[in-house]
């Protein structure tokens, strides 16, 4: 089911029901879908040196809310993080937000978001700089997911570890011994005091009945590989695939879901507005970054990772740049070559 048809069916009523909570991201988020592969995005003229077809192809919106766009952006993440893979365990931890919190985080979603990262990288950072854990640097990319596989609201933070940290003062890889990272339960004391802390210091008001236990999930998953094409999927198109939306009938829309525990599938029927509504919440601030790597894992420890790398016997291959997707002739399959630009057309009002 496409999904602007979706936002061409169901906008007006989503604005009459939730005006006093829609942001201007939200609304620039629906006219990006909206015009996603339309000449109001822009137009390439192709044309096939093979056969002399020519045609003019509309250009994508470009937006990362919009389920059609950037899959080559995202692949291009996923090829950088495989190219800084090690041959050890890797571990995701996972630092999410309670539910009494969750208005706070939408009504503050920057600083709030902002917070998350600073709190939980903190905190780890720490823990792996401790003696009595690892007493090493850790290497870190972090993900914020705001949705539940329902698409309900719910901010947490997922973050990738490679088994094993740099000691900087003895010049060597320590690694994780067994499968054990750190303890979860101690990990959510410190990254609650902290996150209390940071909320007050910003002036905010943390809300009653606020839960002194919180939840911190550490566990071993194996390769990185398989929690990276994980993560990939929910950085760059949205939170919701177009192929998952199975219906929309009745001014309803029915999509579906995997349930994270019994690895069932499930649906969830809502009325057209209140689905726009529930994919809208997870749009994140404008220049928010959602994914950020630490350590040794930064952009700017390059060399430090390839020495890591030669410690642990990494066989580094270059790997050619990832090439964008050709337009193909429809008469011939040959490739086809971009001859002209035209902007994208300005709607009157």
């Amino acid at each position: 089911m496409n999904l602007m048809a979706i936002v061409e069916q169901f906008q007006d009523r989503l604005i009459a029901e939730y005006t006093g909570q829609l942001l201007p991201g939200h609304l620039k988020a629906l006219q990006a879908i909206l015009r996603c592969r339309t000449p109001d995005s822009g137009e390439l003229h192709v044309r096939c040196s093979e056969c002399g077809q020519s045609e003019w192809r509309p250009l994508s919106c470009g937006h990362r809310s919009c389920p059609q766009c950037q899959n080559h952006e995202a692949s291009q993440w996923l090829d950088r993080q495989q190219a800084k893979l090690l041959p050890v365990s890797y571990f995701m931890v996972t630092f999410t937000l309670p539910y009494e919190l969750r208005p706070l985080a939408w009504h503050s979603q920057s600083k709030i978001y902002a917070m998350l990262f600073d709190c939980a990288i903190g905190t780890l950072k720490d823990f792996g700089q401790n003696p009595k854990h690892l007493g090493a640097d850790l290497g870190m990319t972090a993900v914020l997911h705001t949705q539940t596989r329902r698409l309900d609201y719910h901010p947490h933070l997922h973050v990738i570890i490679p088994g094993g940290g740099v000691d900087k003062g003895r010049r060597q890889w320590k690694k994780v011994k067994g499968n054990y990272l750190f303890n979860e339960f101690n990990l959510a004391k410190v990254f609650r005091a902290r996150f209390l802390d940071a909320v007050n210091k910003a002036e905010l008001k943390i809300p009653a009945g606020a839960p002194k236990k919180w939840v911190v999930d550490c566990k071993q998953i194996g390769k990185g590989l398989p929690a990276l094409k994980y993560l990939s999927r929910y950085l760059y198109r949205g939170v919701i695939t177009e192929n998952n939306i199975v219906s929309c009938r009745d001014g309803e829309v029915t999509f579906r879901y995997t349930e994270s525990k019994t690895g069932k599938t499930c649906y969830r029927t809502l009325k057209g507005e209140d689905f726009l509504w529930l994919i809208l919440q997870h749009v994140l601030p404008r220049g928010f970054r959602r994914v950020r790597d630490y350590g040794f894992l930064h952009g700017n420890a390059k060399r430090l990772l390839k020495l890591v790398q030669l410690i642990l016997h990494v066989m580094l291959e270059a790997n050619p740049p990832r090439k964008r997707p050709v337009f193909k002739c429809p008469c011939c399959k040959a490739i086809m070559e971009i001859t002209a630009f035209r902007r994208p057309l300005l709607r009157s009002g």
